[in-house]
C-alpha cells in the first residue's frame, strides 16, 4: 500500500511517500532563511511559503519514490497543533488529493508524530516497534516540552507539559539576546560545547517541583538580566562560550532529571526522546548518562527525523490504518490547539 503524507504545522514544508509503512521519500524544504531576519517564525510568511512550496516539494517526493499520484491509496496530513495558516495549507491541501483521488484521508497529530518517531529506524526507515517497551518520552521542541507515559503502543497519558515558554524556545530567544544568528538553538549548542557550563549559574526552574510540568520563562528572564549587568561577557569569546554553556546546562539539567523522575515514578525501565531540541548535543549526551547510571533503555529519534517532517506524520497514519481507526472527514477542520490529552 502507498500513502502520502503531509507536514506544515510550522516552517518545514515537508511530503513523504511511504510503502507498507516503509519511507520511500521524505522531502522538505526548510524557511530558515526566509525567518532568519526577523529572528524567529512570521506564521503569515510561513503561510505563504507552504503554498508556493507544497506542490513542488510534492512531486520531488513522488518522483524519489518513483510512484505516480494515481498509485497512491491513502493520504494523511497534520491536523494539529500548530500555526493556524500554517496548518490550514498543508490540512487542505491533503484533504484536496485525497477527494481528487477518491482515497482515504487521516488527519494526524503532530505530537503523536514526534511520539513514535524515536521507534523509526532502519534502511528503509520503518516503525519498529517489535522490541516496543513501556516508556516515558520526552517530546521537546521550540512550541511544545512534554512528558508523556506510553503503555503500548498508540496508548499514552500525558503526565505534564510547560506551563510558559517551552526549552526550544527559551534556548532561540536567548541566543537572540546574545545576538547569535537564527536558528539559536543551535548556536547555542555549537558553542557550548567548548564552554564551562559551573561557570555561570542559572535557576532550574520546577526542578523540585513535584508535578511533572515544565516553566523556562524565569530561566530566560534571568538570562537577560545577567546579559544587561554583565555586557562584557558578550565582547570575550571565552565568556561568552561560558554563558552559552550555562545556559545549556540549566535546560539540559531540568529536562533530564524530570524525565528520569518521571520514569522511576511510572515504574518504567525506558526512555525516548524526540522533537526539534533533541538535536541538541549536550541534552543527547545527559540523556545517555543518566541511563547507563540507572539502567534505563534509551530510544533517541534519529537526528534527521527530529524536526518537523512528513515521514513521522506518514508512520502514525500507517499504524492507524493498519489497527482499523476511522478515517478523517474531508471537510474536517485544523486544531490549532489540539493537546494530546484530547486525542488519547
Amino acid at each position: 500500500m502507498f500513502l502520502m503524507a503531509i507536514e506544515t504545522s510550522c516552517d518545514e514544508t515537508s511530503v513523504a511517500v511511504l510503502k507498507d509503512g516503509c519511507v520511500l521519500a521524505n522531502a522538505v524544504s526548510s524557511q530558515t532563511k526566509l525567518h532568519e531576519t526577523y529572528g524567529g517564525v512570521v506564521p503569515e510568511l510561513a503561510s505563504r511559503e507552504h503554498l508556493r512550496n507544497l506542490m513542488p516539494v510534492a512531486r520531488e517526493a513522488l518522483e524519489q519514490a518513483g510512484v505516480s499520484s494515481n498509485e497512491i491509496d491513502a493520504v494523511a496530513g497534520t491536523r494539529g497543533p500548530g500555526l493556524p495558516g500554517a496548518l490550514l495549507v498543508g490540512l487542505r491541501a491533503s484533504q484536496g488529493i485525497a477527494f481528487v483521488l477518491d482515497r482515504p484521508f487521516l488527519g494526524i497529530h503532530h505530537h503523536e508524530a514526534h511520539l513514535y518517531s524515536p521507534w523509526i529506524s532502519g534502511d528503509p526507515l520503518s516503525l519498529n516497534l517489535d522490541d516496543f517497551q513501556e516508556n516515558v518520552s520526552l517530546i521537546v521542541s521550540g512550541g511544545h516540552t512534554m512528558l508523556v507515559y506510553v503503555s503500548d503502543p498508540m496508548e499514552h497519558r500525558v503526565l505534564g507539559m510547560t506551563v510558559d515558554d517551552a526549552a526550544g524556545e527559551c534556548f532561540d530567544k536567548v541566543a537572540k539576546m546574545i545576538g547569535l544568528p537564527y536558528p539559536g538553538g543551535p548556536e547555542i549548542d555549537r558553542l557550548a560545547i567548548e564552554g564551562n557550563g559551573k561557570i555561570h549559574q542559572f535557576p532550574r526552574p520546577k526542578l523540585h517541583d513535584d508535578s511533572h510540568d515544565f516553566s523556562f520563562s524565569g530561566l530566560k528572564t534571568s538570562a537577560r538580566y545577567f546579559i544587561r549587568d554583565n555586557p562584557e561577557v558578550l565582547e570575550d569569546g571565552s565568556s561568552l562560550r561560558d554563558l552559552c554553556a550555562g545556559v545549556q546546562a540549566a535546560i539540559v539539567d531540568v529536562l533530564v532529571k524530570k524525565t528520569v523522575r518521571a520514569a522511576k515514578r511510572m515504574g518504567v525501565r525506558c526512555l525516548t526522546a524526540s522533537g526539534g531540541v533533541t538535536c541538541n548535543s549536550g541534552l543527547r549526551k545527559a540523556l545517555e548518562g543518566a541511563c547507563i547510571d540507572e539502567g534505563f533503555t534509551l530510544r533517541l529519534t534519529n537526528q534527521n527525523l527530529c524536526t518537523d517532517n512528513a515521514a513521522m506524520v506518514g508512520m502514525v497514519a500507517h499504524m492507524r490504518l493498519a489497527n482499523d481507526c476511522e478515517f478523517t472527514s474531508l471537510d474536517a477542520e485544523i486544531i490549532p490547539n489540539w493537546s494530546l490529552e484530547q486525542l488519547a
